[in-house]
């Protein structure tokens, strides 16, 4: 039984209905022509999500990103230093003390994953800082995700690969040149150390580095141009900044700059926080409706769980369904030719 057989089987109530729905909808809206944006908070790159998202990547059935700073660079660290990253099962029962064993040996944890600084930030550290000067010679700037394609199609950490690339999303990004957008650029690691290259005066400006302000206005371009050709959907992983940012962008066309698109026309987001309290990430989807980021007919759904067990789930689920009607396809043009 495939993963979109056993979800249409067995997933028939509550959460586990929600992520068939959900997953059918996604179906649904590519099939008429529509494209899909993804966003992306937590760590789902130290997840290593990149073992389904690549692939969703690279067979057209997402076309834009939006991330955290992190989740653009934990896919990279992923790709050079994964042998070295140390797994810790029991990370709940951890002293204090343990913890700083784990610092003092330069493992900086993520739940039950330690990064290794060395072999992960420093490594890519060198590399970068040579596109960032490269970058002020020449008097040009770039977004964030640009300086890392640029990183990975320079070929310069080729041979540091510790994983198979089909299993990086950030390469396969880069293999389809995606759009990604990274609000809060500065809260990550690679930002921290760009602002730290500032200071030691290793590079002269900020102005190398666009900023999140560009990057919306950015989006509002893709957005314009893509909603006059595709219905656009939007599947969130989370909340924080990396899904409010983007879906800002409707309710900024429409009420801010006095134009008029289309609203999402799918929207669907895993999320584990409470709906209640106020909060973004756990605001259901139907609040968009009175900020104007969708519409009552817009198919909408929240799955209350865990990304890093939902998100593939879904991922392997519209993979198939593609593979199911192209073989349906391939059935119908064979009966075709024998007759």
């Amino acid at each position: 039984m495939s993963i979109k057989e056993f979800i249409d089987h067995h997933y028939r109530h509550f959460n586990a209905a929600v992520v068939k729905d959900a997953s059918q909808a996604y179906v649904a809206h590519l099939e008429k022509g529509g494209k899909m944006l993804l966003t992306m908070a937590g760590a789902m790159s130290t997840a290593e999500i990149g073992v389904s998202l690549a692939e969703m990547i690279r067979q057209d059935k997402i076309h834009a990103i939006t991330c955290t700073g992190a989740n653009l660079e934990e896919d990279i660290f992923n790709l050079v230093a994964h042998d070295e990253y140390v797994r810790i099962p029991n990370y709940r029962e951890l002293t204090a003390e343990q913890e700083v064993e784990l610092r003092d040996r330069g493992l900086n944890r993520v739940t039950d994953t330690c990064i290794p600084e060395d072999s992960a930030f420093r490594k890519v550290e060198k590399p970068l800082l040579a596109l960032y000067q490269k970058a002020e010679k020449e008097g040009a700037r770039y977004f964030p995700y640009e300086y890392m394609y640029q990183l990975l199609n320079s070929g310069v950490l080729k041979n540091e690969y510790k994983i198979d690339p089909k299993d990086s999303w950030l390469l396969a990004a880069a293999e389809k040149n995606l759009p990604i957008w990274t609000p809060g650029w500065e809260d990550s690691t690679l930002g921290n150390i760009f602002v730290s290259h500032i200071w030691k005066k290793q590079i002269g400006t900020f102005n190398i580095m666009k900023s999140g302000l560009e990057q919306m206005h950015k989006l509002i371009e893709w957005y314009i141009e893509e909603s006059e050709k595709n219905s656009l959907g939007f599947f969130q992983i989370g909340g924080g900044i990396a899904g409010d940012f983007t879906i800002c962008v409707v309710p900024l066309i429409e009420q801010d700059i006095k134009g008029s698109v289309r609203c999402w026309e799918y929207f669907c987001q895993i999320s584990d926080s409470t709906t209640s309290y106020g909060s973004y990430s756990g605001a259901v989807p139907n609040e968009k409706i009175t900020w104007g980021k969708i519409t009552p007919e817009t198919p909408r759904y929240i799955i209350e769980s865990d990304a890093s067990i939902i998100a593939p789930l879904v991922f392997a689920y519209v993979l198939e369904s593609d593979l199911q009607t192209g073989a349906k396809k391939e059935l119908v043009s064979s009966k075709k030719s024998t007759k």
